[in-house]
């Protein structure tokens, strides 16, 4: 949830930034108002100013809907808590029954061991009885 969080922020502070660049440009571009006894003009075209104002009220619009998305995204609080209670009881479940899945299995490998090394013993016997037959034949 930081991830979006910090996405969140992110865009906020980039709308901020369009809406400060966005009032520079207007401060910059915008053609003085007439005062009685003064003729002065701009000295940028109006098309330049149309062209700035169309580009950041793109640039706002859609960081706007990108805001949105993202706090869409987020989780409720409502349904945060439910929805994390059931997903730990879920947890629990599936850990108990991983717990006896793995007591079965150790229950089993300590039968296997068992029984591996009952046959070591026998094989080791039979070897030490070959060897004795071995040897008092050789006498």
């Amino acid at each position: 949830m930081a991830d979006r969080l910090t996405q969140l922020q992110d865009t906020i502070n980039q709308q901020a930034e369009y809406f400060c660049n966005s009032i520079g440009i207007l401060q910059q571009f915008s053609t003085p108002s007439k005062l009685s006894g003064f003729d002065r003009s701009g000295s940028q075209t109006p098309q330049q100013q149309d062209d700035y104002a169309q580009l950041f009220a793109t640039l706002i619009t859609r960081c706007a809907k990108d805001i949105d998305a993202l706090i869409e995204s987020l989780p409720s609080d409502e349904s945060s808590n439910d929805l994390q209670t059931t997903c730990l009881r879920r947890l629990e479940t599936d850990n108990q029954e991983a717990a006896e899945r793995l007591d079965e299995v150790v229950r089993s490998g300590e039968y296997l061991l068992e029984q591996v090394q009952a046959a070591l013993a026998d094989i080791a016997q039979s070897q030490l009885e070959m060897q004795n037959l071995s040897a008092k034949n050789s006498n």
